[in-house]
């Protein structure tokens, strides 16, 4: 037998897999389990038909342009679209040459750390943090620094402490990764005094901040503070990302990064390497479902969906939960974070008896946290299992926090 282990590289050794993938794997197929692990859309608002409609005419307009090869940052075409619904729907204004298209964010995320992560770098980040950009991360060598959060979002005054304490190092941090609206994990937001205060912090520090936006589209609260960092950005500070996935289908595997030319340019370079470019097809679809009003259709569709499966699982966390347990009350987003304040309660290690024993499976929030505590808390999402699953999941949880 081949001894495979000595071709392996340091950084596929290193690497940890992610909890949520393997989750998933194990309780695929497992109707009896009530799954508030994923962070996936409900495939009930998938707008199939249109998609088939648009995808034949995307062909037939296109012809061989749409099947063919495209360039690495993105069809020029389709980031005009793309510039003039940001422009529309997030304050964002940056010209299509300031754009470059991705293969989701998480290959977004791949991209700008290959381009700005040398081993030894820091990034700070919100504890929690999103598991998968803290994992591309780490896999590009950085040390990572995490922020307390609360219901505003990352503790900017705790941000600010710990850069002074960094002292000269603080030269080693490469930029600062938050996600403002409807946190994942955490389901916050951040309010325009942080927002400020963090774009301050990091004029003064010379800093640059990597915005992740995938949830500001799916915001339940009319009036609700949703501005993006890179609307308020004056300074050319912040590099901001987004996908489709969560407002149209996460199969077209198409996301964004909005940055200086400068930057972009870099992006571009490595990208080459990479994959070449996002699939063209994908591009010229989500292009039409942008001009058509397809994806305005699926999230006017998509906020009272969720908004009542939210609701079901906020008055199912109230009515069951014992009153040692914090969650969060998410304004946007599809995650509700729960903290047990309960000596030894370890969500990891309890995790195959959740599912085992009461049926029921979350993510363990420990691998969301940067530093490594976190052990006490979990993820729930409530935009993939029905009303009758999550009340019927919260009450098999609550039943799991009390006995364990």
């Amino acid at each position: 037998m081949i001894d495979y282990s000595r071709f392996i590289s340091k950084v596929a050794s290193n690497i940890k897999a992610s909890e949520i993938r393997e989750l998933l794997a194990i309780i695929r197929g497992r109707k009896d389990v009530i799954s508030f692990a994923g962070g996936i859309p409900d495939p009930a608002l998938f707008p199939r038909k249109e998609l088939a409609k648009i995808a034949g005419i995307v062909i037939e307009k296109y012809g061989d342009d749409a099947l063919q090869y495209s360039e690495t940052k993105g069809i020029i075409e389709v980031r005009e679209t793309l510039s003039d619904f940001l422009a529309r729907k997030r304050e964002i204004h940056a010209d299509a040459e300031d754009i470059i298209i991705t293969s989701g964010s998480q290959s977004a995320l791949d991209i700008v750390s290959r381009a700005l992560i040398d081993p030894g770098d820091i990034v700070i980040t919100e504890s929690p943090s999103y598991l998968a950009a803290l994992g591309a991360f780490k896999m590009n060598g950085a040390k990572l620094i995490g922020v307390k959060i609360d219901e505003n979002g990352m503790r900017t005054e705790l941000l600010e402490e710990k850069l002074k304490q960094l002292g000269d190092d603080v030269k080693k941090v490469k930029f600062i990764y938050v996600i403002p609206v409807g946190q994942n994990p955490a389901g916050t937001t951040m309010n325009k005094e942080r927002k400020k205060h963090l774009l301050e912090i990091a004029s003064k520090y010379d800093l640059l901040i990597l915005e992740d936006d995938p949830y500001s589209y799916i915001i339940y609260e009319e009036g609700a503070e949703t501005a993006s960092l890179k609307s308020l950005d004056k300074e050319g500070r912040v590099m901001y990302m987004s996908t489709v996935s969560k407002i149209l289908a996460p199969g077209l595997r198409i996301g964004w990064i909005v940055a200086e030319k400068e930057l972009i340019r870099r992006f571009e370079i490595v990208k080459q390497y990479v994959d070449l470019h996002s699939p063209t097809l994908n591009q010229f679809i989500v292009a039409e479902a942008i001009k058509t009003g397809l994806i305005d259709d699926v999230v006017q569709k998509a906020i009272p969906y969720y908004k009542a499966k939210r609701n079901t699982m906020l008055e199912a966390i109230k009515e069951n939960f014992p009153d040692y347990v914090w969650y969060s009350k998410p304004i946007g987003g599809l995650f509700v974070f729960a903290y047990v304040y309960k000596n030894g309660f370890d969500a990891g290690m309890l995790l195959e008896k959740a599912v085992k024993q009461y049926k029921v499976a979350y993510v363990p929030g420990g691998s969301f946290h940067p530093e490594g505590d976190g052990v006490n808390s979990m993820r729930l999402n409530f935009s993939y299992p029905t009303h009758e699953q999550i009340r019927e999941g919260i009450a098999r949880l609550a039943k799991l926090i009390r006995e364990s």
